[in-house]
């Protein structure tokens, strides 16, 4: 049976490049998530620094960020609260040989338990298309699941949802928790997709994430960054981006639970363990998907290789 769990949905607006200080922002919903009696904190992805477009500054940002793991390990351990740090930049050793080899940045996820220790870690595999010229992808370790004290957990990053062997694979391996966390914004479909459907990203989000929940019958747990405080009108920070928020709970038979609007804030929610296991009696995915005739099964051990 999969535990009852209270999860702190931290929608962090991330001032760019200030380290410190969101880190000091994050740590406060940190706090106030324990007081509140949350067993499970999530931030966003690189919400220590915000997304710059920039190898040279995303380099030295990761450099930066590093230590914050221990802190967020150190926090976990003096509130006893899980946490998922949303993502950390990292930087990664020079590839060997020739004049051009520079060192690489990792966009990682961790689950902390509320004993402080690493539990799992997570580089992310699907790069959104301008990251690719800047950050280092995992192209070939399997999507693999861990054991916390709320069960199996399986961690990807934003644009991985999109993908649905991600979650599959995790699925597989045990996971009744999928952990999300991501830096979408409203903007991200362009122009041209603006012009088809201005909401089209809204669109997106709302759907994917709840078919995550459903086709897995596991709580699909998605925390996006959001505008500041006091932007709800238009969802925008002063260099103009333009952020939407939805963090969320994706739940089998329930759909989206706390789910948040455009502005950062934060949502707890309780994700009751009976619903996921009512959902498997529904659905039965995770008998089908573990029985050797089952017919996808090359996909998986492709996945593995």
């Amino acid at each position: 049976m999969a535990s009852n769990i209270k999860i702190a949905l931290i929608q962090l607006y991330s001032k760019p490049l200030d380290i410190a200080g969101n880190f000091a922002r994050a740590e406060s919903y940190i706090r106030k998530a324990a007081a509140q009696g949350a067993n499970l904190a999530v931030l966003p992805e690189y919400h220590l620094s915000s997304w710059k477009p920039d190898s040279d500054v995303l380099l030295a940002e990761a450099k930066k960020q590093t230590p914050y793991l221990k802190r967020y390990q150190a926090l976990a351990k003096e509130l006893g609260i899980s946490i998922v740090p949303g993502t950390i930049l990292e930087p990664l050793p020079a590839a060997e040989g020739g004049e051009a080899s520079t060192e690489g940045v990792a966009n990682a996820a961790y689950f902390i338990g509320p004993d402080g220790a690493v539990l799992g870690r997570y580089q992310k595999k699907n790069l959104w298309h301008p990251e690719r010229p800047h950050l280092t992808a995992d192209a070939l370790t399997p999507h693999t699941a861990f054991d916390t004290p709320f069960g199996r957990v399986g961690l990807i990053i934003c644009w991985d949802l999109a993908f649905p062997e991600a979650c599959r694979a995790l699925a597989a391996d045990g996971a009744k928790f999928v952990i999300c966390p991501t830096f979408w914004l409203n903007s991200d479909g362009g122009d041209i997709g603006a012009e088809v459907n201005p909401d089209c990203e809204r669109l997106f989000l709302e759907n994917v994430a709840v078919a995550r929940a459903f086709e897995n019958t596991c709580a699909f747990v998605f925390n996006n960054t959001g505008s500041p405080l006091g932007s709800a009108a238009t969802g925008k920070d002063d260099e103009g981006t333009e952020f939407i928020g939805l963090s969320q709970v994706a739940m089998p038979l329930q759909g989206a639970l706390g789910k948040l609007g455009v502005e950062e804030g934060m949502s707890l929610v309780d994700v009751e363990g009976r619903v996921l296991e009512i959902a498997e009696e529904v659905y039965k995915v995770r008998a089908d998907i573990a029985l050797e005739e089952w017919h996808y099964a090359h996909t998986l051990k492709n996945l593995a290789k």
